[in-house]
C-alpha cells in the first residue's frame, strides 16, 4: 500500500507539505469524483471485507468503489499517513419510511482535527447526501456546499447532520412520483457522538448489512459517483443523472431505465467500473432516495 499509487488512481496532484482544510478539502474532491459509493459486491457474489489491505487492493488497484466503511476507512489511513490528525466516528443513519434513526451504528466517518478545528469528513454517503468539503464540527452553523445547505445540531452531547436541497426539475415527468426522489426540502441524514471508533466496531455490521434480508443494501444495487457538477447513481436498473443548481435553486434531474444488456456498459462509461463476476441488479421498493 502506498500513497503515491492512492493518489494516481484519485488524479490528485497538488501539494502534500501542508496538514491544511484547503489541501484536505482538494483530497477529499478527488477521492470522491474517482471512487464511487457502491455495493455492487453483494449482487455480483463478492464479500465485503474491512481489512484495510483488501479495501486498497479493491479501490485503488482494481479501480472499484466501496460503501463507507472501505472509503472512509481508505480516506482515514491517508489523511493520517499525511500527517493529519484524525478519529473514527460511528453514525446511526436516518430512515425516511420509519422517520426514525437506526438502532445499529452501521455509519462510519471520519473526525480531523486542523488547528484546534475539528470537521467531519465523510466520503462514504453517495448521492445528494454526499457532502463536497469537509464540514466545520459546530452547531447550528449553516453550512452551503454545491450539493445542499448541510448544518450540524448538536442536543445532549449527539450531534445531527440535516441537509436542505433546492427545488428539482425532471423532464421525464414518467419519474416525478420516483419512489428514489426525496420529497422533503429538509432532510435528517444520520446522528453520531464524538466517542472515538475502530474499524473492529463495525464488524457485526458489515456482515449484517450484507447478508440480512432487512439490510438497504440486500435489497438494491447501488453506485453513485459524484462529478464536478452533480452526481450519477445506477440504482438497479434506473441510471440517474443530476445537475446541482442548473437554474436558480433548482437541480436537474434526469431519469433513464437501462436495459439488463445496458447495465455493464453504463457502469464502465459513467462510472469507471469493470466487474469481474456477473452483476444481478436488484431494486426492491424501500428507504433509499437520491
Amino acid at each position: 500500500m502506498n500513497l503515491e499509487e492512492y493518489f494516481a488512481r484519485t488524479g490528485y496532484k497538488g501539494s502534500l507539505e501542508k496538514q491544511d482544510l484547503e489541501t484536505l478539502t482538494d483530497i477529499f474532491q478527488h477521492h470522491i469524483r474517482a471512487v464511487p459509493f457502491e455495493n455492487l459486491s453483494i449482487h455480483c457474489g463478492e464479500r465485503i471485507t474491512l481489512e484495510l489491505e483488501q479495501v486498497y487492493n479493491k479501490i485503488v488497484q482494481r479501480k472499484r468503489g466501496g460503501w463507507c466503511m472501505e472509503n472512509n476507512q481508505l480516506l482515514g489511513w491517508v489523511l493520517k499517513c499525511l500527517g493529519y490528525d484524525t478519529t473514527f466516528l460511528g453514525a446511526y443513519v436516518f430512515n425516511p419510511h420509519q422517520n426514525a434513526y437506526a438502532t445499529i451504528m452501521t455509519h462510519l466517518l471520519v473526525k480531523v482535527v486542523i488547528d484546534g478545528k475539528a470537521y467531519i469528513v465523510d466520503g462514504g454517503f453517495g448521492v445528494s447526501y454526499q457532502m463536497w468539503q469537509p464540514m466545520e464540527l459546530v452547531s447550528g452553523k449553516d453550512q452551503p456546499q454545491a450539493p445542499g445547505v448541510f448544518r450540524f445540531t448538536e442536543k445532549n452531547a449527539v450531534w445531527y447532520l440535516e441537509k436542505m436541497r433546492r427545488k428539482q426539475y425532471i423532464p421525464n415527468q414518467n419519474f416525478s412520483s420516483s419512489d428514489l426522489l426525496e420529497k422533503k426540502e429538509c432532510r435528517k441524514v444520520y446522528m453520531f457522538s464524538l466517542e472515538p471508533r475502530t474499524v473492529e466496531d463495525f464488524r457485526f455490521q458489515c456482515t449484517y448489512l450484507q447478508t440480512s434480508p432487512d439490510s438497504l443494501f440486500t435489497k438494491k444495487s447501488i453506485c453513485t459517483l459524484q462529478t464536478t457538477d452533480g452526481f450519477r447513481a445506477l440504482i438497479g436498473w434506473t441510471f440517474t443523472e443530476t445537475t446541482y443548481n442548473y437554474k436558480e435553486n433548482m437541480d436537474l434531474v434526469e431519469f433513464v431505465t437501462l436495459e439488463d444488456e445496458e447495465v455493464e456498459k453504463t457502469l464502465k462509461e459513467k462510472f469507471n467500473i469493470t466487474l469481474e463476476r456477473k452483476l444481478v441488479p436488484i431494486n426492491v421498493k424501500g428507504p433509499y432516495t437520491i
